[in-house]
């Protein structure tokens, strides 16, 4: 991954020679801090000063209500120490026999359109399973990466209290890049397969949709002399994924990609140019053939995809949607309006700036949904700036509205509430409860 001076310098270039675009311009803006600050310092320093309760359940086992962890923690640390560089060759074993006839018949009738109309409102679980850190070892135990950016490991008591709240959707953001060995075969890491696996079970067998993805890769970078390379890869580490879950139902979604980007240029999220929308393209078809021949249930399995860096005004412009393929989402990052949702000095009033938020729904609605392609808003939200019943206001008007274009919305929950980064946090991963009840009833009423 890129170390911090790399990214402190594409800060730095962004920020002198960023184009600033229209409908999502003040967003990209915004989003290229989440990337390289959010990534690196913002959520590694800011999450751990705001979780020194955390940190002790790293260190100690403990949680607040003094709830012990410890030998949980110690399993992992047994399972994973046996693993050598080459034992990843058994990480299909979760998929061994596989069938390739579809167990789940009742996915051969059902569209995705019909799925994004059963989905009331979701929940990211971020900077978690996609935290990243180039300090640790391929082979180590799973819950090194999972609380690297300071966040508890995810429980079955953390999505019951979520899907308690309302929510019925849960995106698991997932890093691979740190658990895949070499080339050729780009093997996945057993113990973590089977974290994932663990995860996704807690929302999938509670009956909620899960969406699973690839999140911050340092190999899909979309360029023309990457595109080998970058089709290689995602081709083997998605056949890995869907072989493993290749029997679950049409409550499983798999994304293709987060937010593919030419990370530290000019380009990163001014929504790209002609070579990145060719190579993002590319990309997503070779995930969508890749899943399509991976045997039981994928064939009629529902799959996002995004354009250029997740882009919700220039970048959605430009993804080619397969035709003849009913099963396939558009996949849309958008924190509107950027100076009150997402810029950190930005404004703490919303003073009913509905401009952007409108344009964006008419938008979606008009180039995809009215043409039976269905759209979600894979991450949104308005950080704390001390301003709940701002933010209370703002998020019904934007799930409204959203609602109103059939497209429903994924909060971005970061487990942040306090210090200087990009403060999402809603569900708090210690008591389980909600920091906010005001601004999670205004999400609910919106999604009604």
């Amino acid at each position: 991954m890129d170390t911090l001076l790399q990214k402190a310098a594409g800060i730095i270039v962004t920020m002198c020679l960023m184009v600033v675009t229209v409908g999502c311009g003040n967003t990209t803006e915004g989003k290229a801090m989440e990337s390289t600050v959010a990534e690196s310092i913002a959520i590694e320093n800011a999450a751990i000063e705001n979780t020194a309760i955390e940190s002790t359940i790293i260190e100690s086992g403990k949680t607040e209500n003094g709830a012990t962890q410890s030998s949980q923690t110690e399993s992992e640390l047994e399972n994973s120490a046996g693993l050598e560089a080459g034992s990843e060759s058994s990480v299909n074993a979760l998929a061994e026999n596989r069938n390739t006839e579809n167990e789940k018949k009742d996915m051969e009738d059902r569209t995705a359109m019909d799925i994004v109309k059963d989905m009331k409102i979701g929940w990211n679980i971020g900077n978690t399973l996609d935290s990243t850190r180039t300090d640790i070892t391929r082979i180590d135990a799973p819950y090194k990466f999972e609380t690297a950016w300071g966040n508890p490991k995810v429980t079955q008591e953390l999505i019951d209290s979520v899907l308690g709240a309302g929510f019925n959707v849960i995106r698991v953001p997932v890093s691979w890049t740190n658990h895949i060995g070499p080339e050729p075969e780009y093997l996945i890491t057993d113990s973590w397969m089977e974290r994932v696996k663990e995860v996704v079970d807690y929302a999938y067998d509670k009956g909620a949709y899960v969406i699973l993805n690839i999140h911050h890769e340092d190999w899909n970078y979309p360029y023309y002399d990457n595109l080998d390379h970058a089709s290689a890869e995602m081709e083997a580490v998605w056949r890995q994924i869907a072989g493993v879950f290749k029997d679950y139902d049409e409550h499983l979604i798999f994304e293709g990609q987060n937010e593919p980007r030419k990370i530290g240029t000019p380009l990163e999220w001014n929504g790209g140019d002609a070579e990145g929308w060719e190579v993002v393209n590319r990309t997503n078809q070779v995930f969508i053939d890749t899943v399509r021949a991976s045997g039981g249930s994928n064939p009629y399995r529902m799959l996002m995809i995004p354009g250029y860096a997740a882009n919700c005004s220039v970048g959605i412009q430009h993804i080619e949607v397969p035709e003849h393929d009913s099963r396939i989402i558009v996949s849309v990052h958008a924190y509107e309006p950027y100076d009150f949702a997402l810029n950190t000095n930005g404004r703490s009033e919303w003073n009913q700036d509905t401009d952007a938020i409108d344009k964006l729904m008419k938008e979606l609605q008009t180039r995809f949904v009215d043409k039976g392609i269905p759209v979600i808003i894979g991450e949104f939200g308005a950080m704390n700036k001390d301003n709940e019943s701002e933010r209370a206001a703002w998020a019904e008007y934007y799930v409204s509205a959203a609602k109103k274009a059939g497209v429903p919305c994924i909060w971005w929950d970061n487990g942040l509430f306090e210090g200087d980064g990009e403060r999402f946090g809603l569900i708090d991963r210690i008591t389980y409860e909600c920091r906010y009840p005001d601004l999670l009833a205004a999400l609910m009423r919106g999604a009604e």
